[in-house]
């Protein structure tokens, strides 16, 4: 193999912020782009970073006030390189350091008495070298002056972000670097650890990016998912923004036997085909006052009007909604004097919840109890998408989510503390990640202390319940929960507060952010975080027929279309097989 040849020579820099090199003769800035993924060969140890900011620069400023006119040919190209040239900003994120000079070191600690000659000789070389190891750890530190910039390789990518069918963890391949089809893979066990984000202005593939790594994560068995399906894009067969195809494959065709689809608007369901959907249905006694509160603005409720929620709370238990939508105006006024409320905030509470009846699937009571099924589901490790048809609109989508989300987090919390108790491997809970689409409406600096998924994005993992937030205004969510999100997947943001708040907590992000703002508006994203050992951009993959042979069922491999496995499917349940 032919020994490949520099690209640039480090000159200057820092660890803070970052360093500069000076390209190499016959290097065009042309053909380096901002997010390229470079390696940094210094005297010890490997760099590996990111090409973050492309600079031209002159050693004499009289170049500039007098340059080559378009014809002079022959002077641009003896200038070029010499008296003009181009500097490239890297930002070094990992260093590969050889793990015996860390033990030869720590030896010579316990033995000073050592001379330089004599260490050849008298070190062991069992304890120095049993193998010519190498390990990635933090940058610490910087290369020397003149060190030589590489552009990354195959074996780089592999180094760094490991591949897909590594036996020891559960690699995902997200997409591939820009000019280099080698894959970039995620660490499905460290995403699924903590919450994380996917976000990107309107029509940059946030819903393709989600049912990308949703899929990853039903092949792989990192977790199991529940997914509140605002738009109908997840479950079953959606719009495909690929002019070679019209619609694109949802969870359950994919994976037939693996993921349940729960719908709040079985008609809607049903005229898009899908034939095995469960129906859904919320009861006002499901519904608390911090559900309302989440929907103050929706329902636009005072302050005073949940103040009598809570009267009315107190005086007739879980079913106080009903109550309150029965009585009249004189029981309403009789209440009011003996409970200390107002009986106009009281009457407007009563005629903005009229407005819940609109809603297809609430009912006064219920004699199933359907979250306790999804719950059955999601501990057996069936994936559910919950569709919400023609109910999509915030009011709707924000008070089933809430409502179904805290039942199932109370239920979490219980089985933590019974395998906390128990000790028993039996009693753990299967690892849960939460998917909710316009995230900022449940997680903004007033709603997010109020909100179950405030909760969940604060305490983590710690009881084994975790958020996938997708989100066009990462500035709109409270800067706490964005401060624990652990991995950030962000396509193209334009607006300066958003791409502000998605580096909230990460340090030396300026650079990053130009990276950000750089990118292409499709099929482009900026990954980093606890998922990925450094910041990376990717090619995202493509979510097509050849994705699905990769990464379905192999029973929906094998058959013509999924349809035929859920027909029969249908069939055995209606028999009782």
């Amino acid at each position: 193999m032919t020994p490949p040849q520099p690209l640039a020579t480090v000159i200057q820099g820092s660890l803070s912020r970052g360093l500069e090199a000076r390209l190499n003769p016959g290097v065009s800035v042309e053909d380096l782009r901002v997010g390229k993924f470079v390696v940094i060969q210094g005297q010890r140890n490997r760099f590996f970073g990111l090409l973050t900011d492309v600079t031209l620069e002159t050693s004499n400023p009289q170049i500039l006030v007098n340059p080559p006119r378009p014809e002079e040919t022959l002077l641009r190209e003896v200038l070029a390189g010499t008296g003009t040239y181009g500097i490239i900003a890297l930002t070094p994120m990992l260093m590969l350091v050889p793990r015996e000079r860390e033990e030869e070191r720590e030896y010579l600690l316990t033995h000073p008495d050592l001379t330089e000659t004599q260490t050849a000789h008298t070190i062991p070389s069992q304890e120095l070298r049993p193998t010519c190891a190498m390990e990635l750890l933090p940058v610490k530190t910087v290369p020397a002056h003149f060190s030589q910039v590489y552009e990354a390789r195959e074996l780089d990518f592999r180094t760094v972000f490991g591949w897909e069918d590594d036996p020891e963890r559960r690699n995902f391949a997200i997409g591939q670097p820009l000019d280099m089809a080698v894959p970039i893979c995620l660490d499905l066990d460290r995403w699924v650890e903590r919450s994380n984000g996917i976000f990107g202005k309107s029509g940059t593939g946030k819903s393709f990016l989600a049912r990308l790594i949703l899929a990853g994560i039903i092949r792989k068995r990192a977790a199991v998912n529940l997914i509140f399906d605002m738009h109908s894009e997840y479950g079953w067969e959606a719009a495909s923004e690929d002019k070679h195809a019209t619609t694109v494959k949802g969870l359950r065709q994919l994976f037939p036997g693996q993921v349940q689809i729960y719908t709040l608007d079985p008609d809607s369901t049903r005229r898009r085909g899908v034939r095995d959907a469960q129906e859904l249905f919320i009861a006002y006694n499901q519904i608390e006052v911090e559900d309302l509160a989440l929907l103050a603005d929706e329902l636009n409720l005072s302050e005073a009007s949940l103040e009598n929620a809570i009267i009315l709370r107190n005086e007739f238990g879980r079913d106080w909604i009903s109550r309150l939508l029965s009585l009249s105006n004189t029981e309403i006024q009789e209440f009011c004097e003996q409970k200390m409320g107002n009986k106009a905030s009281m009457m407007a509470l009563q005629r903005k919840l009229t407005r819940l009846d609109n809603l297809k699937y609430i009912r006064n009571t219920l004699p199933h109890n359907y979250i306790g099924q999804i719950l059955d589901a999601l501990s057996r490790g069936i994936h559910v998408v919950i569709e919400f048809g023609s109910q999509s609109n915030l009011l709707s989508y924000m008070l089933a989510a809430n409502v179904i989300t805290r039942r199932i987090h109370q239920a979490y919390v219980h089985q933590t503390e019974r395998y906390l108790q128990s000790k028993n491997p039996l009693d753990k809970p299967r690892q849960l990640c939460i998917t909710i689409e316009e995230a900022h409406r449940f997680l903004n600096p007033r709603a997010a202390k109020q909100t179950i998924f405030g909760t969940i994005a604060r305490e983590m993992r710690k009881y084994f319940v975790t958020l996938l937030v997708v989100d066009q205004r990462p500035s709109s969510i409270d800067s706490e929960v964005m401060s624990q999100l652990g991995t950030r997947i962000t396509a193209l943001l334009n607006d300066d507060q958003d791409i502000e708040a998605v580096f909230t907590g990460v340090a030396g992000s300026q650079n990053l952010k130009t990276v950000l703002a750089k990118l292409d508006s499709k099929q482009q994203a900026l990954i980093l975080g606890h998922a990925v050992p450094m910041p990376v951009v990717v090619q995202t993959r493509p979510y097509d027929q050849r994705f699905y042979a990769e990464i379905a069922d192999p029973d929906w491999a094998q058959a013509e279309d999924a349809e035929v496995l859920l027909a029969a499917q249908q069939a055995k349940f209606e028999l009782g097989l």
